[in-house]
């Protein structure tokens, strides 16, 4: 029987509490909560929703789904296992996933993206809609058996997405909000400025060396702050709005409207910028 529940995170004693009552382990119950996944993803263009629910190393269960953005390109999209991965990781779920559910076989793009995380070869994945009748964990390496990833690149003491990063960025000068209207936002700029700096100095972004982060404000004044995540491949990173996105989401932010105001930081010179994608996604 699939669980129904309206949350992006279970706790780890939550977690342990439901799988006790259906006689299972923490890893068996991730595949009965894909439905739940499933039911919050946002597929408007494609109505095909996609699932995936991890177990992070600190005990604690985490979900993402699938989100696509009409009138833009469709590469703006989120992947519903770079959700999950950018959901533990704004969470602070500890430094390793250890087991993984998704509706569907990942893409080539998210198998790619998950070689981000430390150890990853040894992560479980499970695949419910594989045509057995009671599905098996296999390891991560066994839908991936040739990667390339951070280790090609970087030496081993680089943290990687699920590590602490501080990135060392500050403010050259004052930031010009005067183009916003909202007294809301002329209230709290201070705030959504900040958000945005500690964004940046978090992400993840070893490749370029070009940082940068985005915080969102609704019109209740609730910030949301999401961080750049770079692939060693390139084409899977994750965009700091769309991180931002993400944070919003799991937060039941509710319907984009909502959002009223966005900054980001990056560098003033820098290889990789962010700031046109960006506009174009808040617009």
């Amino acid at each position: 029987m699939n669980e129904q529940i309206s949350t992006y995170i279970i706790s780890a004693s939550e977690a342990k509490s439901m799988a006790e009552s259906k006689g299972l382990t923490v890893p068996q119950l991730l595949p009965s909560l894909i439905k739940s996944a499933q039911h919050l993803a946002r597929p408007p263009i494609s109505d095909f929703r996609v699932g995936s629910v991890g177990l992070a190393s600190d005990g604690r269960i985490f979900f993402g789904g699938n989100v696509e953005f009409p009138g833009l390109p469709l590469h703006h999209s989120i992947h519903a296992e770079q959700f999950l991965i950018t959901n533990l990781a704004a969470h602070g779920g500890g430094s390793k996933l250890l087991y993984i559910a998704v509706s569907a076989a990942p893409c080539g793009h998210c198998r790619q993206f998950l070689q981000e995380l430390r150890g990853v070869s040894d992560t479980q994945i499970v695949i419910t809609d594989q045509p057995q009748e009671n599905p098996n964990y296999n390891p991560i390496s066994s839908i991936l058996p040739n990667p390339f990833g951070p280790l090609d690149l970087l030496d081993r003491e680089t943290p990687l997405i699920l590590e602490k990063h501080d990135n060392q960025l500050t403010f050259k000068g004052n930031l010009d909000l005067s183009n916003v209207s909202t007294e809301l936002v002329k209230r709290d700029e201070e705030e959504l400025k900040k958000a945005a700096l500690v964004a940046a100095r978090g992400s993840h972004a070893p490749y370029s060396g070009c940082p940068s982060g985005v915080a969102l404000m609704d019109c209740e004044g609730q910030v949301y702050k999401g961080s750049y995540m770079e692939s060693a491949a390139y084409n899977p990173s994750m965009m700091p709005v769309q991180a931002a996105l993400v944070a919003y989401m799991v937060a039941g932010g509710g319907g984009y409207e909502r959002i009223v105001a966005a900054v980001m930081v990056e560098k003033e010179v820098a290889m990789v910028r962010q700031e046109e994608t960006a506009s174009l996604a808040i617009a």
